[in-house]
């Protein structure tokens, strides 16, 4: 195996490794799975800007995060679907920047799992019918904790990490 591929799946190891820790710590306080959640993990999703390793990387750490969640297989399913789409889009749209900022790419993980679990949480709500008013709710829930942690945590980890080259 050559440099670059090795370098390659240490990184996303690595990626997967903190992604999955941190969901656990979320967890610890509540705050991983439901309607509003505050995953610290997903600051993370930030790093398929700067390495093609964290597409992978961060698919793996959030199936591994989910496999302790309520909805169960449900949520290792279309969670890590909601992943590996915003890190996918995340990654495409890298080179789209508002004032040197990829601010697209820092949305893709809000607006891929405001839609995907808001409906995965519509339909797998006990005592609840599905409805598109719930989904609503549901998808703003989500995409509001999402949105608060990738700002809080994605734009400082953004400059953190421009500012020391670790992926160059």
């Amino acid at each position: 195996m050559n440099r670059k591929k090795l370098t390659h799946l240490a990184q996303g190891a690595m990626i997967a490794a903190i992604y999955a820790a941190a969901t656990y710590l979320s967890a610890v306080f509540g705050v991983a799975y439901g309607n509003l959640q505050f995953r610290f993990s997903e600051a993370l999703s930030i790093l398929s800007v700067f390495t093609p390793a964290a597409v992978p990387g961060l698919t793996i750490g959030c199936i591994l995060g989910n496999i302790s969640s309520p909805f169960g297989v449900w949520d290792i399913i279309f969670g890590s679907l909601a992943t590996l789409l915003a890190a996918i889009s995340a990654r495409a749209l890298r080179n789209v920047k508002i004032k040197g900022f990829p601010f697209l790419s820092l949305l893709m993980p809000v607006v891929f799992n405001a839609l995907i679990i808001g409906a995965e949480i519509t339909f797998l709500m006990p005592a609840q019918t599905p409805s598109l008013a719930l989904f609503a709710v549901s998808a703003l829930e989500v995409g509001a904790g999402e949105l608060a942690v990738c700002l809080a945590g994605g734009i400082p980890l953004f400059y953190a990490i421009r500012k020391t080259n670790i992926f160059k």
